[in-house]
């Protein structure tokens, strides 16, 4: 192992760098990730993390990529450590440069992402002296990380690199367990930053001494999650409680796995199992691996079907199985906290995942574990399941029959503008295979969990539901998309462009990204709340228009563009994705329209018929 960018360079001999104090220092530090696993360093610029950037981009086996706004950046590493599974290591200078990774800490903590934060610090004989570019960086992130600690000022000795070791494996230990998330590591570095040359630095450390320093370094596997405790008589325990459960339904909820189609028929084989129904968000992977949704007991139109009286006392569950967190419908929520069933939470992680403070019962192991202790042979389905499922058939067909009759009358140019909701439906029909397709918060993510309709493409869903917020979409799409396969990224217009700084990470995307904007020229989730019958200031303060030139942004940051005419074409758009690069497909919609035909469909697709289901 050597490093690259310095071959014939005497001093720095593999893998330790022994130009100067803080470069013996740094290459210990970035050697023992390497060992640990980490595979990926996004890297912002900066004078005081100088010994950290130099170590990671000299690093034969560390993909470093630099990218210049820190919060950009942080989105970015997010996305990757999503898609993989295993802590992305962000770098940063001192001063405020560290503050910008707060909301995608944040994220990370809440979505369980491991993100290992490395933010450089001046040493503390420079901290509150007006020395300049110096703030309190210590427990910068406050609770949100797994473990922060701030690591010793370089120096050379033998005993504090082997600290510095250590420190480093529990370091990445935490960012994957118990539960995945961020750890902070202070980093103070004293001058010289560069690896200029120090002759003491291999006087008192002798190559000789790191002969048998990494040995004992070993990868801790990327995984889901670590944290799983319910003994296997609990989960029996629980089993046979389920089985005496006439009116039981599992709520699969937004859940993202390594292995979504082995999530799915794990879901599935419990489902059937006990002859319940699941109750599928739609960012749930188990929406996208339905072979026959006629015969499937997967129901998507949860939240359409429950708007209405008759159908929530007539589907009243006696006990429900939640795995994972609740779907996003709050309609379905409320429905729950009204019927307040027993319930039952199944999730490997540390984390309180019932905002209804209900009757609810833990289970700490995945899905797997369950599905482990149930026959393989599906059980009779219960008179229970098959309410749901035909009520969630004519309400499918409902929303078909309008989506395709939306789509068949369009003319050219169309008579009225397209309905957001269209893409949502149309999107799993149309993406190639296992397309990874990225989803922004706000009426997107809504969009979906409506009118996703049950497949078994193996669509691949990522999304950043911990803090729900909009910041670093953009960065977070490309982030999944890299070294991926071609990704496709859904979004509102105010989510795209909170983010435009995330185009200047184009030309590090190893992959494509094809951008589908909904450009209704405002905030259209502000359209269905009450505050928007107050005017002014609605209009300005909420729905927020910013009336952008995407085509001209598109060409200030050398991105492909192309204005969609309909769905017809964007069907056509999307039916072969591009290998490499970014595009944007402009979808102009109309925010007023798309307002008011939802207030007229959305409680009647799910209206009970004629002639009632009992």
């Amino acid at each position: 192992m050597s490093y690259s960018s310095c071959p014939i360079d005497p001093l720095v001999m593999s893998p330790i760098d022994f130009r100067n104090t803080n470069m013996i220092w740094a290459s210990v530090l970035v050697e023992t990730l390497a060992r640990c696993g980490l595979q990926t360093a996004i890297v912002c610029p900066g004078s005081r993390s100088t010994p950290l950037t130099i170590s990671l981009a000299n690093h034969p086996d560390i993909e470093a990529i630099p990218i210049l706004d820190e919060r950009s950046a942080s989105f970015f590493a997010l996305g990757v450590a999503q898609r993989t599974g295993r802590a992305t290591v962000l770098v940063c200078t001192s001063g405020t440069a560290g503050a910008n990774f707060f909301p995608a800490a944040i994220e990370a903590h809440e979505s369980r992402v491991p993100l290992l934060i490395l933010t450089a610090d001046r040493p503390p004989e420079l901290r509150q002296c007006s020395s300049g570019q110096a703030i309190e960086q210590v427990r910068l992130y406050g609770n949100y990380p797994n473990w922060q600690t701030e690591l010793a000022v370089p120096q050379r000795d033998l005993h504090l690199l082997r600290y510095l070791r250590q420190t480093i494996v529990r370091a990445w230990h935490h960012c994957h367990a118990p539960s995945p998330g961020i750890v902070h590591l202070n980093c103070p570095f004293r001058d010289p930053l560069p690896p200029l040359p120090e002759p003491s630095a291999t006087e008192a450390l002798q190559p000789e001494a790191f002969a048998e320093f990494f040995d004992r370094v070993t990868p801790f596997p990327a995984c889901e999650t670590n944290f799983a405790n319910s003994d296997l008589d609990a989960i029996d325990n629980a089993i046979a409680r389920w089985r005496q459960v006439e009116r039981g339904a599992i709520v699969a909820g937004v859940a993202t796995s390594l292995e979504p189609a082995r999530y799915a028929a794990r879901v599935k084989r419990i489902a059937n199992a006990l002859g319940w129904p699941i109750l599928a968000e739609g960012l749930s992977p188990v929406r996208n691996h339905v072979k026959d949704p006629s015969q499937s007991p997967v129901v998507c139109t949860y939240d359409l079907l429950l708007r209405h009286d008759t159908h929530r006392a007539a589907l009243e569950p006696d006990c429900i199985i939640q795995i994972g967190a609740l779907p996003t419908s709050k309609v379905l929520r409320a429905w729950l906290a009204e019927c307040d069933p027993e319930r039952w939470i199944v999730d490997p992680s540390d984390r309180n995942l019932d905002p209804l403070h209900g009757r609810t019962h833990r289970l700490y192991c995945t899905p797997a574990a369950i599905a482990d202790r149930l026959p393989v042979e599906p059980s009779e389905p219960s008179v229970y399941r098959v309410a749901w499922m035909q009520r969630d058939r004519q309400t499918r067909a409902a929303i078909d029959d309008l989506m395709r009759a939306s789509v068949e009358n369009t003319s050219h140019p169309p008579i009225a503008p397209t309905i957001e909701p269209i893409l949502s439906w149309l999107l799993p029909q149309i993406l190639p295979r296992e397309t990874p397709i990225f989803i922004a918060n706000s009426m997107p993510v809504r969009d979906v969990e409506y009118f996703w309709p049950p497949n078994d493409r193996g669509i691949q869903l990522w999304f950043n539901r911990g803090a729900n917020g909009i910041d670093g979409t953009l960065s977070s799409a490309i982030g999944i998309a890299h070294r991926n396969r071609p990704t496709v990224m859904l979004t509102g217009d105010l989510a795209l462009l909170h983010d435009t700084n995330g185009f200047l990470q184009a030309r590090s995307l190893v992959g494509s990204l094809t951008i589908v904007p909904i450009d209704n020229n405002g905030g259209g989730i502000f359209e269905m709340l009450p505050v928007a019958k107050f005017e002014p200031p609605f209009e300005e303060f909420f729905a927020t228009p910013q009336s952008v030139d995407f085509e001209a942004l598109c060409v200030a940051y050398g991105v492909e563009y192309r204005a969609i005419a309909d769905p017809i074409d964007l069907r056509q758009q999307l039916a072969a994705l591009p290998e490499s690069g970014i595009r944007l497909l402009h979808v102009c919609t109309d925010r007023k329209h798309d307002a008011s035909w939802r207030k007229r469909h959305l409680n009647a697709l799910g209206a009970p018929p004629s002639g009632e289901i009992s």
